[in-house]
């Protein structure tokens, strides 16, 4: 683990793309996985102009069982890995009453289940180095709920929980775990939902990207367990 290493998830938009030029520009090598490869290697090609390496992995994040071999493959091209983003993520507007099987379904496995299965495929590189952070991005969803947001705040509640679990289960090898849970962040998540928020005083991705590499860049023997990053608007 010469070479700083990060894989990302949700990598080709928004947050997680962002999170990738930022760690770039920092001297990170980095592992992208999203479901769009002309997007990421558009992405990858941003960052070999950075002078650093990036490795694309498209891949369905709600395809679970594919996670785990994935991370393993993912490690052994970047030679380890310092850091995990899990970020990708989706969301569905109904009332709990109103929501689909598969709806529900998709979303606990890309927002949650998928999170589980990359650090699980991740951890044993982890352990072995001694060191290692682990960045889940929740949400203020996590936190507090919001009506017709009810799969995706159960999503995010269990997101919250699995963080708060592994730090305690991770520290003595040595691995950081947060849980950043931002506020309203003006990314392409909203472009499909019936909603009619002012974009405009959202947090930008930009900001919760430089966030997101503060915390991988603590010293050693410091750690953000729980970190919620609001708008100065409020909750939108």
């Amino acid at each position: 683990m010469a070479n700083r290493c990060a894989v990302i998830t949700g990598a080709s938009r928004g947050i997680g793309r962002l999170t990738a030029l930022e760690l770039a520009r920092h001297g990170w090598d980095v592992g992208l996985i999203a479901r769009s490869e002309p997007e990421l290697t558009t992405l990858a090609g941003e960052i070999h102009a950075l002078g650093q390496r990036a490795y694309i992995y498209p891949q369905d994040m709600s395809e679970v069982t594919q996670l785990v071999p994935l991370m393993h493959r993912i490690t052994q091209d970047l030679g380890g890995c310092e850091v995990l983003v899990n970020n990708a993520g989706v969301a569905h507007l109904a009332n709990l009453a109103d929501t689909p099987l598969a709806e529900w379904q998709r979303i606990l496995a890309v927002n949650l289940t998928a999170a589980f299965q990359c650090i699980q495929g991740i951890l044993p590189t982890m352990r072995s180095a001694q060191r290692g952070t682990i960045i889940n991005v929740v949400s203020i969803a996590g936190q507090q709920v919001f009506p017709q947001w009810g799969a995706y705040c159960v999503s995010k509640y269990g997101l919250l929980a699995l963080s708060h679990t592994l730090a305690q289960e991770e520290r003595p090898y040595g691995i950081r775990v947060c849980a950043l849970c931002p506020g309203a962040v003006d990314t392409p998540i909203w472009d499909g939902l019936p909603v009619n928020f002012d974009r405009a005083g959202m947090l930008s991705a930009q900001t919760v990207a430089q966030i997101i590499r503060q915390i991988i860049d603590l010293p050693a023997e410091a750690s953000i367990e729980t970190l919620t990053l609001m708008p100065q608007a409020g909750v939108l």
